[in-house]
């Protein structure tokens, strides 16, 4: 199908990126069901220009090849604030939340290998498809399918392992950025849930505000300033966590610091201007996740989710139906059927079928229409850094060598 390649530079992919997240904002601002079922509009943006990768592929046999090395920068950008608007207090308060999403969600990475396993076997596929169509690909993303593809390949008769793993993640992603607000909307009808009292957002400016809000010069250099500040000292932990043998993400060792640097600095430098909970934070933090957003989906290679359709459509729709149907019945009543609840059952629909920066995406989406929730953007990425990849790992070498 693809005859030639056209390789797209980091600086040129992130100005297309720019477009097509202008892009998405036009097109969900005249789209009444984008704008009602509060789909992020990197994602209506970033969705349309696979599609036209995807047309110029069957049209003329021509792949776009982007490299997205600032778009995996943005993730670090995006995280660190994250940190930076955590509040001591909002840590404390999501204690019991955080230990109720994380018991659901280790118990959800076992089912949806379940769900797989079973699926797989009722419609003649081997076992270890399954697993690729289950947490390999869906909680675990494009890395983890990536990462075990050549264990399958190799022992567990799935020769084109790699490419069942990217096609599921990849439209996994798609479904995740779909799904979100459309669960949230349905949740807040059914149940009233009214958003908490916070005066300022943790992601995002709210829609009524972006033309109102106060922001300057200064404060953007500020944000810019203790952003680095904290990736600085973040590269640095991370390079001595590695040093032990364990690897986490950079991302994560940014997230770790800037939560200490906001939860310190402005009380042993009272007179220094911090930039937690400004509108300058919020905007830095919404343009770094929504161009990411745009990035990640506008870089889909579409074509080669269309040769895998059949059988893992059926196992990518058992899931779907799965997730659904876990947050409905399970995860919302259990997480207290308020609005933190709901911004959360967006953000896990996000997560459970994509990627943490999808389900933020989600949840940022929800926020900015109906207020903001900071709780869920502490606990969900936390959730999300630091206990799925291992608990996964573990699931799934344990099915696999079932």
């Amino acid at each position: 199908m693809v005859t030639s390649t056209i390789p797209v530079d980091d600086f040129l992919a992130y100005t297309i990126g720019i477009v097509v997240y202008f892009v998405g904002m036009a097109v969900t601002a005249r789209v009444a069901f984008l704008k009602t079922y509060n789909i992020p509009e990197p994602v209506s943006g970033g969705i349309l220009a696979a599609v036209v990768a995807l047309g110029l592929v069957l049209m003329f046999g021509v792949a776009l090849d982007y490299d997205l090395q600032t778009r995996d920068r943005l993730l670090v950008y995006f995280f660190t604030s994250i940190g930076l608007n955590a509040r001591l207090i909002d840590l404390i308060n999501g204690g019991r939340p955080l230990a109720i999403l994380l018991a659901l969600t280790l118990a959800y990475i076992v089912l949806q290998d379940v769900i797989g396993l079973g699926v797989a076997s009722l419609i003649g596929q081997p076992a270890a498809v399954g697993i690729l169509a289950g947490s390999a690909s869906l909680i675990g993303g494009h890395g983890t399918a990536i990462a075990w593809a050549p264990e399958i390949a190799a022992h567990h008769g799935v020769p084109n392992a790699l490419e069942i793993g990217v096609a599921s993640a990849t439209l996994g992603l798609v479904v995740a950025s779909l799904l979100g607000g459309p669960i949230a909307k349905v949740l807040l009808a059914r149940h009233a849930a009214p958003p908490a009292d916070h005066e300022t957002p943790v992601v995002g400016i709210p829609h009524e505000d972006e033309v109102t809000g106060q922001i300057n010069h200064l404060s953007i250099m500020g944000v810019f300033l203790a952003l680095h500040v904290a990736i600085i000292i973040g590269y640095l932990l991370n390079q001595a966590i590695a040093q032990t043998g364990l690897k986490l993400p950079l991302f994560v060792s940014c997230l770790l610091v800037a939560i200490v640097m906001s939860n310190t600095v402005p009380y042993l430098l009272p007179k220094l201007h911090w930039p937690a909970r400004t509108k300058a934070l919020a905007l830095v933090s919404d343009f770094s996740l929504g161009l990411f957003i745009a990035m990640s989906l506008m870089g889909m290679q579409l074509w080669a989710v269309a040769d895998l359709a059949g059988p893992l459509l059926i196992l990518l729709a058992a899931q779907i139906l799965a997730v659904v149907a876990f947050i409905f019945f399970v995860l919302f009543p259990l997480m207290g059927r308020d609005y933190l609840a709901t911004v959360l059952s967006a953000g896990f629909a996000g997560f459970a079928l994509g990627a943490t920066p999808t389900a933020v995406a989600n949840m940022t989406a929800v926020t900015k229409t109906h207020g903001p929730a900071p709780t869920a953007f502490i606990i969900l990425p936390l959730v999300g850094a630091f206990f799925v990849d291992i608990t996964n790992a573990l699931v799934i070498q344990y099915f696999l060598s079932g």
